[in-house]
């Protein structure tokens, strides 16, 4: 974030959330803004509204003090109250509406001065103003130079009085004068809420474990303050800390009717409801500091803001910023005045900054657990492919078992013929010695020499599968069962060869013995 104070154009960009607390000032009322991540949006100067007469809901619409947009004697600006027509819960409530939560009717009063006279109008002040830093006339010598530059460094630190003559009361500098150079821009998000949608937040000046252990409590007190009828629900949005121990905790209130239909309470209606002197006053007993209406800014009020830069800013500070707005659809240029409202923003960013890390250390917990999850699935889907691979060949043995007492004594059948046929067929190409016979020796020769290793290194095992190790015994033993039956033939042959070569030497005796 940059800023430049003083004279020349400068911006701040800083997108906190919370609430803005309204600036006090004794001659000029001043303005705060709220940063609103979640449409949150704080209000411009002390937002007032004369109370009404009374706590429930049945009474008339309270009057609200409204001025225009640009008072010229509070030097602030804010919307004005408009009426809104008033049905069920809205009606009950009262009839005025803002247009615009966060701009609330600006208290249109003056402290008068020093000696107790009445605050000169703006155009006055301002003379004052210009004449207390450039010709004061108090002393009529040469002092008055001096208290000139004293009034100028009070003026541009934004505290103080100006003495301009001896007859008049001085001028009080606050941070919203023209000449104050700790000014910046920053900027907030543009609430995009409806006022249908009935959020209404609550800056409690509580922690916020507090507010969570007490939260049942603070719905149901709330409930009271607004009657307590049974057809009306206070329901809690959600509750987030705040910077300086407090917490903001946005509600919404339901409306059920007779035939079982329900709808939301517009915010405008309850915050007008709850901005009652008696009802405040009970809302301060339970440590309520503000309220603040989530409402969107219409587009008129949004070009409105934007074309009349606030008190005490520079209108070409102000048309910069909303040149280098980065996001204008989603931003908007908000004045900063003093070390204060500086420090209160950075305070919400450091704020804020820490709730995304809590978000970003949980979601980093939960992608740890998935992993975990996805090893141990992975390992259970493994393992259950193997029984399911033994189960199978249990039930083809079973399955076999059954078929051969079924069909026995029958005679065979030809499809059963044509079976045998490819049994035998893949049997000689099994028995084959280039095919699948050459491969289990091979990996019976494989075997041996992993044994051979396993004897040298006894920290090193190796498993055969049951299933190939079955087979490779069955490929043996018919191995074993043909060298058996080719020793006999060859017995035999010998046999058959030795009874010829007997059979031979008697013919050859017999006839030399004829000759002799």
């Amino acid at each position: 974030m940059a800023f430049n104070f003083g004279g020349a154009s400068g911006s701040a960009s800083l997108t906190g959330t919370g609430f803005g607390a309204p600036t006090t000032t004794s001659a000029s009322t001043g303005f705060g803004f709220g940063t609103g991540g979640t449409g949150a949006f704080g209000g411009f100067g002390s937002t007032t509204t004369s109370a009404g007469t009374g706590s429930s809901f049945s009474f008339s619409t309270p009057a609200n003090t409204g001025s225009s947009l640009f008072n010229t004697q509070s030097k602030g600006f804010g919307f004005s109250s408009a009426p809104a027509p008033a049905s069920g819960f809205t009606g009950a409530l009262g009839g005025g509406a803002l247009g615009f939560g966060g701009f609330g009717a600006l208290q249109n009063t003056q402290q008068g001065g020093v000696f107790g006279q009445q605050a000169p109008p703006p155009c006055s002040q301002l003379f004052n103003t210009a004449s207390a830093l450039s010709a004061p006339a108090v002393l009529s010598d040469e002092r008055d130079s001096i208290l000139a530059r004293w009034n100028q460094l009070q003026a541009f630190w934004g505290i103080g009085r100006g003495y301009y003559c001896s007859t008049t009361p001085p001028v009080e500098f606050s941070q919203e004068n023209p000449f104050c150079r700790f000014k910046a821009v920053g900027y907030s998000c543009v609430p995009d809420v409806r006022d249908e949608d009935g959020l209404l937040a609550l800056a409690l000046g509580k922690r916020e474990a507090d507010v969570r252990l007490q939260q049942q409590q603070l719905v149901e007190s709330l409930h009271k303050l607004l009657g307590g009828a049974h057809t009306l629900s206070v329901n809690v949005e959600g509750v987030r800390a705040l910077p300086d121990d407090q917490t903001e905790v946005i509600i919404y209130v339901v409306e059920r009717s007779p035939n079982g239909s329900s709808k939301r309470v517009p915010a405008s209606t309850l915050y007008n409801f709850l901005e009652q002197v008696n009802i405040k006053t009970q809302l301060q007993q339970l440590s309520v500091i503000m309220t603040v209406s989530r409402t969107a800014l219409s587009p008129a009020q949004l070009k409105q803001l934007l074309q009349n830069p606030p008190a005490g800013v520079d209108p070409i500070i102000w048309e910069q910023a909303k040149v280098d707005n980065p996001d204008p659809e989603k931003l908007i240029p908000v004045p900063m005045v003093g070390f204060r409202e500086l420090l209160r923003r950075l305070k919400i960013q450091e704020q804020m900054t820490k709730q995304h890390q809590t978000r970003v250390d949980i979601i980093s917990t939960d992608i740890s657990e998935l992993q975990r999850n996805q090893a141990t699935t992975a390992a259970k889907i493994t393992q259950y492919k193997r029984k399911l691979m033994d189960l199978s060949h249990r039930v083809l043995q079973v399955l076999i078992r059954q078929e051969v007492q079924r069909k026995s004594g029958y005679a065979v059948q030809l499809d059963e013929e044509h079976l045998r046929v490819q049994l035998e067929t893949i049997q000689s190409e099994l028995n084959a010695p280039t095919q699948f016979k050459g491969r289990l020796n091979e990996l019976m020769s494989q075997i041996r020499m992993q044994n051979h290793f396993g004897a040298v290194r006894a920290e090193e095992r190796y498993r055969v599968d049951a299933d190939l190790l079955r087979e490779i015994r069955q490929h043996l033993k018919h191995q074993q069962e043909g060298l058996s039956h080719l020793i006999s033939v060859i017995k035999d042959d010998l046999d058959d060869i030795k009874t010829i070569e007997d059979g031979l030497h008697d013919s050859v005796h017999t006839r030399s013995s004829k000759l002799s």
